[in-house]
């Protein structure tokens, strides 16, 4: 993603389910100035992801990001290394229920590689 693409991507993750006219997004993600300077600075780039499968477009032509589809498992479960794995399988506890998921960064990642 190029640097317009991101912020339209950081604007719109705070919004992850409802959608946004592309006025707006122009009038937030940017900024006031740059909005006042370039009014439909973020057109071109919406069309960009919209193309590469990062936003879903409604019939009105407001966007959101499209949400990973369900096979998709944002809680991958990655022990730290394996030695650490096999002390914590041979103490006899189950550790499944304290494992730390970062969700935020996996949902990123997922974004960057479309």
């Amino acid at each position: 993603m190029d640097a317009d693409e991101r912020e339209i991507y950081y604007f719109l993750k705070s919004w992850t389910q409802e959608f946004i006219s592309a006025r707006e997004v122009c009038r937030r993600a940017g900024g006031k100035r740059r909005y006042r300077n370039e009014p439909d600075w973020a057109k071109p780039a919406l069309l960009r992801m919209v193309e590469r499968g990062i936003l879903d477009v409604d019939p009105a032509g407001h966007y959101r990001l499209k949400p990973p589809p369900t096979n998709w498992d944002k809680r991958k479960r990655r022990w730290a290394s394996p030695h650490i794995a096999n002390i914590l399988k041979n103490s006899g506890r189950d550790y499944s229920d304290s494992i730390i998921v970062i969700e935020d960064t996996d949902l990123d990642a997922y974004y960057e590689n479309l």
